[in-house]
């Protein structure tokens, strides 16, 4: 069995959206910090890191949202390794509103053990794989799922530009992991905008988008004062949800910095129902879904 280690947060009034609801944004950094809390458990925390000259860096996350949580709600965070693969690593996570003890959400992040200094992925030393799995590792995993692949964009795929401020910047010196969700939130205001949409229109019609789950790419690192490209289109519309897309590009080369799916609910703000999306929004957002 892996070791399991489990986080308590009060969630913070500034962590909240307009909704009121912790921001999706949060989430990860709550896994960040457990994951931190708990490598560090099993003697390996970032000072132990530094000494073999080595760290680890998210290449993959998937989160499904499961039910909102509030200001001054308490959310325990579990977490443990779920598989070993050369140089990757795959991490486990569940939230649970201490309040009501419903899992309110779940996460999987892939990990790559890297050298220090270098972009080239090193071999997990066996002592690694041990201390996380005390009672001994097992001979062998799970096959791994591939990360879905996007369809190609419409005609009116929809485009903003952005510069990497300081403020996105981590100890590790590129944008943190978290803040691409911030990035692909305001595009995501922005697109809707664009289309006659924006949200307080939305919330006049007393519906909102939820998104239920984000799947996050990271292939390269984003530094400070890079220019970026966000594109955006939708895709597999159905009765009440939807799949938009987003590709985070640097503006000087073209390189691809990171993809992500979003699955968008419409809901209704009185019950939290899911709805029909409505025509007239299909229609105004024709150019950019794939047909």
């Amino acid at each position: 069995m892996p070791h399991t280690h489990t986080r308590n947060f009060r969630i913070r009034h500034y962590e909240c959206d307009s909704f009121g609801h912790l921001n999706n944004t949060n989430y990860l950094r709550y896994m960040q910090e457990t994951a931190f809390d708990a490598s560090a458990a099993v003697g390996y925390d970032r000072e132990r890191y530094n000494e073999l000259g080595h760290h680890w860096l998210i290449r993959e996350t998937e989160i499904e949202y499961l039910k909102p949580v509030r200001y001054g709600d308490t959310v325990a965070v579990k977490t443990w390794v779920v598989d070993f693969h050369r140089v990757r690593s795959r991490r486990a996570y569940e939230f649970t509103d201490q309040g009501s003890g419903k899992l309110v959400a779940s996460a999987v992040t892939d990990w790559v053990y890297l050298k220090n200094g270098s972009t080239r992925p090193a071999t997990i030393p066996d002592e690694i794989i041990n201390a996380f799995f005390p009672e001994g590792a097992p001979t062998s995993f799970p096959r791994r799922g591939k990360f879905p692949v996007a369809p190609p964009p419409p005609p009116g795929k929809f485009e903003m530009n952005l510069r990497v401020a300081w403020q996105d910047i981590d100890s590790a010196q590129h944008v943190n992991n978290a803040v691409y969700l911030s990035y692909v939130e305001e595009c995501g205001m922005q697109v809707i905008a664009a289309h006659g949409w924006p949200v307080t229109r939305m919330l006049n019609e007393n519906f909102a988008i939820m998104i239920r789950k984000h799947q996050i790419q990271y292939r390269q690192p984003a530094i400070l004062d890079d220019e970026l490209v966000l594109s955006t289109w939708v895709s597999d519309v159905h009765h009440s949800n939807a799949t938009r897309h987003y590709l985070i590009q640097r503006k000087s080369d073209g390189a691809q910095l990171a993809l992500v799916h979003s699955l968008g609910v419409w809901v209704n703000l009185e019950n939290g129902r899911p709805i029909r999306i409505p025509k007239t929004l299909l229609s105004d957002f024709a150019a950019n879904i794939v047909s």
